[in-house]
């Protein structure tokens, strides 16, 4: 996985959790919601990293099926940042746009593994 669009596309979207979770405790002074985003949001990647090390292809499934979850999970944070107007259209576009990018890749990986012969 050196070359891989999932773990660069992860770590880009973590950098701009980080961000706006940054200008939510700065500006709104919104902490609880915010951590919550912050933590969700850039486990995605960590977790993919960690299934670089696989001990095994279910090991490997199992690994992926996690950071699903999270990007799941990070994106009813951002739809309940959005609702409670903690952000603005643009920037929970942005952020809601890769996020179920990220989703769809995630399951991608994870069918196309769990089809693959053995």
């Amino acid at each position: 996985m050196k070359n891989s669009p999932l773990r660069d596309k992860s770590y880009q979207f973590a950098i701009k959790i980080v961000e706006m979770a940054r200008a939510l405790q700065g500006n709104k002074k919104e902490y609880v919601l915010s951590k919550q985003v912050l933590r969700s949001g850039t486990a995605v990647g960590a977790l993919i990293r960690e299934a670089e090390f696989a001990q095994s292809r279910a090991d490997f499934i199992h690994k992926m099926s996690i950071p699903l979850k999270e990007a799941n999970e990070t994106a009813y944070w951002l739809n309940l940042l959005f609702d409670t107007n903690y952000i603005y259209i643009a920037v929970f576009k942005d952020l809601n746009n890769d996020c179920q990018e990220l989703i769809a890749m995630l399951v991608s990986t994870v069918k196309t593994t769990k089809s693959r012969n053995p």
